[in-house]
């Protein structure tokens, strides 16, 4: 459990800590627009679009979203076809990580793509989702 917890800690701190480096995929490509309902207005929320082999790490793009009217949302622009993954989280205390309780359980919510319920770190092929030429518009529940 506590090899678990430290993984989660550290993968999420190390999402958090470099969601803000934006960087262009491609010059050309697609559109993927994200919303996420939360209830809470506190703090932000970070989003962070990965491949397979920069999930749960350095995203390839990262961005942040404003709480208005219960919404957060981003839209991810110039995105090549392929196969993707997004890392969501609601930053509280807008402090730009993670916080995690004494046990190590996370303090701040978190989702995925594809909506699946973990006990543990997310996994790449429950969040993987294939991106064409066709813009693309998802909802991640935290």
């Amino acid at each position: 459990m506590k090899t678990i917890l430290l993984t989660i800690t550290l993968a999420l701190t190390t999402f958090l800590l470099n969601a803000q480096t934006s960087t262009e995929i491609t010059s050309k490509g697609t559109s993927i627009t994200v919303t996420v309902p939360i209830k809470s207005t506190s703090g932000k929320v970070i989003f962070g679009l990965h491949d397979e082999t920069t999930f749960m790490k350095q995203p390839l793009v990262g961005l942040s979203s404003e709480i208005k009217d219960g919404m957060a949302n981003v839209t991810f622009t110039n995105v090549s076809p392929g196969n993707y993954g997004i890392i969501v989280l609601h930053d509280k205390n807008d402090n730009k990580r993670m916080d995690f309780e004494p046990n190590g359980m996370p303090k701040e919510a978190f989702g995925v793509s594809n909506n699946i319920m973990i006990m543990g770190p997310p996994q790449w092929s429950d969040a993987k989702f294939e991106v064409t030429n066709t813009p693309i518009e998802m909802e991640i529940r935290l």
